[in-house]
C-alpha cells in the first residue's frame, strides 16, 4: 500500500525545510514541496535541491508573479490597503494566492494532506487555514498539518533539530544570527533574534533590500510614475508591466533607504508583535496614488474610500480575502478609481519620498478658480449668500438653545 501524500508550502527556509523531515517522521507521509514564486528573487534558487535533500519525493515550483501583481497587489493598491497605516500587507496578500495553488496542487497529485510552516501565535496560520478550508469546500477531504504549530520548538531547538538532520540553514546573518524572512515582490517581513526586543534597533544585517540612511546617496533623485485608473503603468515615461515596474522601484527606492518599517503591530490572535518590513516599491506607489487621488477624487469620495480602505486592510490582514465583503469593497474601489489617471512626480532622498508634482486630465483642480491672480474666475460676491445659508443651522440653534438661559 502506497503512502499518503502531503503538499507542503515550501520557501526553502529553516521552518519549511525542517517541516519536510518532521512530516515524514511524524505522519509517515510522502512530502511534495510546493514553492510559489511570488518574486523571492535569488531565494528561489536551489529550493528544489534543498527540498530533495530534506527528503521530499517531488518539488513543484510555480511562477505566479504576474498573477500576484495583477490579481492581488494592484487591487490592494487601488484600495489603499495599508494595515494600521504603515504595513503594505506584502505577506498577507501572498497567502490567499499560495493557498489557492496549494489546493490546486493537492487535487493534481491526489494528496489528502497539505501543510504550511506557520506558528501557533502568528497571523499566517489563520490566513492559510481559512483560505484552504474555504477553497476546498465542505465536501472535499483535505487535512491541514502545521508542523511549527504542533512541534512547539524554540528557535534554538529548531537550529539544533536542523543540525541533527544535516540541514543547512539559509538565513544566517552576522554573529550567527538567524532571521525568519518571508520575501515576495511586494516586500519582505523579517522576524526573530534581536528584533523581538522593542528597545533594540534592528541590526543592519537584518536588511537586504534597503540602504541605511547613512549609506544612501547624498544627492536626491526625481522619478515620475504614470497611472491609469489607479494602476501604475509607467516609470519615468517608460511603459512597464507590473512585475518589472515593482522590481525597478524596489531597487531605486531601496538604494535611497526608502521602505524600512519598524512597527509594533496588533496581531489577529490578540497579541502585539514587533514587525520589521522592507517595502520600498509599495511605499513609493502608495504615496504616489494617494497624491493623484487628491486631484481626481472629490472630498466625499476620498473620505468614503479612506473608511473602506481600513476595512479592506483588516480583511486582507485577517485572512478573509475569499469573502464577498472584500469583493464588494473592491467593486467600489474600481469605480472610485475610474478617473485616477495621470502622472505623479516624486523626490527620493535619504529615506524620504516627497511628492513634488501631480497632474491629470481629470483633475478637479481648476487653476482659474483657485488662483488669486488676474485670471481669478471665482465669484467672490456669491460667498456672502453661501455663508448666510451655511451658518443658518448653527445660528438658529444658538438662538433657541445655547443662549436660552441668558
Amino acid at each position: 500500500m502506497s503512502k499518503g501524500k502531503c503538499i507542503l508550502a515550501y520557501s526553502g527556509g529553516m521552518d519549511s525545510t525542517i517541516s519536510v523531515v518532521w512530516i515524514k517522521e511524524k505522519y509517515d507521509l510522502d512530502v511534495i514541496t510546493l514553492t510559489v514564486d511570488l518574486g523571492a528573487g535569488p531565494e528561489i534558487e536551489g529550493v528544489e535541491k534543498r527540498a530533495r535533500e530534506a527528503g521530499a519525493i517531488d518539488s513543484v515550483i510555480l511562477d505566479v508573479k504576474n498573477e500576484f501583481v495583477n490579481e492581488y497587489i494592484f487591487p490592494a493598491l487601488k484600495a489603499g490597503a495599508m494595515y494600521e497605516d504603515v504595513y503594505a500587507l506584502s505577506t498577507a496578500l501572498a497567502r490567499p494566492l499560495m493557498s489557492k495553488k496549494i489546493v490546486e496542487t493537492a487535487r493534481k497529485f491526489g494528496a489528502e494532506f497539505v501543510s504550511h510552516g506557520c506558528r501557533g501565535k502568528g497571523n499566517d496560520q489563520v490566513r492559510f487555514d481559512a483560505s484552504i478550508m474555504t477553497l476546498a469546500g465542505e465536501g472535499e477531504s483535505i487535512k491541514i498539518i502545521a508542523p511549527a504549530r504542533e512541534w512547539g520548538m524554540t528557535r534554538d531547538e529548531e537550529k539544533e533539530y536542523a543540525n541533527k538532520a544535516g540541514l543547512e540553514l539559509r538565513e544566517v546573518g552576522e554573529n550567527n544570527r538567524v532571521y525568519s524572512i518571508d520575501r515576495n515582490l511586494w516586500g519582505q517581513a523579517i522576524e526573530g533574534e534581536d528584533l523581538e526586543d522593542t528597545w533594540v534597533q534592528p541590526p543592519e544585517d537584518a536588511f537586504s533590500w534597503t540602504s541605511s540612511v547613512e549609506n544612501a546617496p547624498d544627492s536626491s533623485e526625481i522619478i515620475e510614475l504614470g497611472f491609469e485608473k489607479g494602476i501604475p503603468i509607467s516609470l519615468n515615461n517608460k511603459k512597464m508591466n507590473g512585475v518589472d515596474l515593482i522590481d525597478s522601484l524596489n531597487i531605486t527606492a531601496g538604494k535611497h533607504g526608502i521602505g524600512r518599517v519598524d512597527h509594533l503591530e496588533n496581531r489577529l490572535v490578540g497579541i502585539k508583535s514587533r514587525e520589521v518590513y522592507e517595502t520600498p516599491a509599495a511605499i513609493i506607489l502608495y504615496t504616489a496614488i494617494s497624491a493623484l487621488e487628491t486631484a481626481t477624487l472629490s472630498r466625499e469620495q476620498q473620505r468614503i474610500k479612506s473608511n473602506l480602505s481600513k476595512i479592506y486592510s483588516d480583511l486582507v490582514y485577517d485572512g478573509r480575502w475569499f469573502t464577498l465583503l472584500r469583493e464588494n469593497i473592491e467593486s467600489f474601489m474600481n469605480s472610485v478609481q475610474e478617473f485616477s489617471s495621470g502622472e505623479v512626480k516624486l523626490k527620493l532622498y535619504k529615506g524620504n519620498v516627497t511628492v513634488i508634482g501631480r497632474k491629470s486630465k481629470y483633475s478637479l483642480y481648476d487653476y482659474d478658480m483657485s488662483t488669486y491672480s488676474t485670471t481669478d474666475s471665482f465669484n467672490h460676491q456669491s460667498a456672502e449668500g453661501f455663508i448666510d445659508i451655511y451658518s443658518l443651522p448653527s445660528r438658529i440653534q444658538a438662538k433657541k438653545q445655547k443662549f436660552n438661559d441668558l
